[in-house]
């Protein structure tokens, strides 16, 4: 029987691992596809420290190597089920593996907009995290699309360096509330667009325009810009446990600050969990925290 099963390979399901591994736990790591996660998409990392201006495939690669060091291969094979009782199972293709404890670290998904070229250009001027990417567009133009808290803090962080910053909302006010909807309003160098939808991303190499229509006439226009921001929210990839645990109403797993869930021995970490913050660093610190009273959980209950 296995310790410790870490389900997804990206930031937080590497430091897990190597925080498990360095702490006397067999460990299986599970990743569907490859290593590194959402960050593998990013260009460029400016915000982790000591590794400024590495690419996000570049610094995957360091933890998956760092991880494999210690003696953690990763497999790549998708989980195809999982059993998160008093029994503990993980199953695959190749069978199933019954396990002391379980980290979930399936991350999460931007919510799309679903429009023609956002495809195409994500990762050349449409992005989904103005924190992680915004110091690239100093003296530019950007949009955000979205009406929420995280696109009016998006909106205003992006003004701190962008030339414009159009912030762009399909209904006739913003859902965000507080103080900071009315710094965004008193703030020069952001527009608000509102009854708008946007409906073609154009450019070339990179982003060059974004294409509205407006919802009380239906009539189009085009803005040229830089760079599209979406803010319509976060998809937590929770397929697999979500009739299994307590979740969240728009879908994270719950935690404590240990990384515990609902159910003993049941551990989650990074994206997928309720968060304040998605990022690198953030992401490492919970797997850290969850390997670390995971085996805390192993020995407490002479598992």
């Amino acid at each position: 029987m296995v310790d410790i099963a870490i389900i997804g390979g990206g930031p937080a399901g590497l430091a897990a691992g190597i925080y498990a591994i360095r702490g006397g736990a067999s460990v299986r790591l599970y990743e569907e596809m490859f290593c590194g996660g959402q960050i593998t998409k990013t260009h460029r990392i400016e915000n982790y420290p000591g590794l400024c201006g590495l690419d996000g495939y570049t610094l995957a690669s360091k933890f998956e190597q760092h991880a494999q060091e210690l003696g953690l291969e990763p497999e790549f094979e998708p989980v195809t089920g999982l059993k998160l009782g008093e029994k503990k199972l993980i199953i695959t293709e190749a069978g199933t593996l019954e396990v002391k404890t379980v980290i979930l670290c399936t991350g999460a998904e931007p919510r799309k907009l679903n429009i023609e070229g956002e495809e195409a250009f994500t990762g050349h001027g449409v992005s989904y995290c103005a924190t992680c990417d915004g110091a690239f567009y100093k003296g530019k133009t950007v949009a955000v699309v979205g009406g929420g808290d995280t696109a009016v803090t998006d909106a205003l962080y992006l003004a701190t360096m962008a030339e414009r910053v159009y912030l762009i909302h399909r209904r006739d006010e913003l859902r965000a509330v507080g103080r900071a909807v009315e710094t965004l309003k008193n703030t020069d160098n952001i527009e608000l667009i509102l009854n708008a939808v946007p409906t073609k991303i154009t450019g070339d190499k990179r982003v060059t325009g974004l294409e509205l229509m407006d919802k009380l006439t239906g009539e189009t226009r085009a803005i040229a810009l830089d760079g599209v921001f979406a803010a319509v929210g976060v998809v937590p990839r929770t397929e697999l446990f979500k009739e299994q645990l307590a979740l969240t109403q728009s879908g994270s797993v719950i935690t404590n600050e240990r990384m515990e869930t609902s159910e003993p021995g049941v551990f989650a970490a990074g994206d997928v969990r309720d968060t304040p913050l998605r990022q690198v660093v953030t992401a490492c610190a919970d797997g850290a925290t969850a390997a670390t009273y995971a085996i805390e959980h192993i020995r407490a209950y002479g598992l």
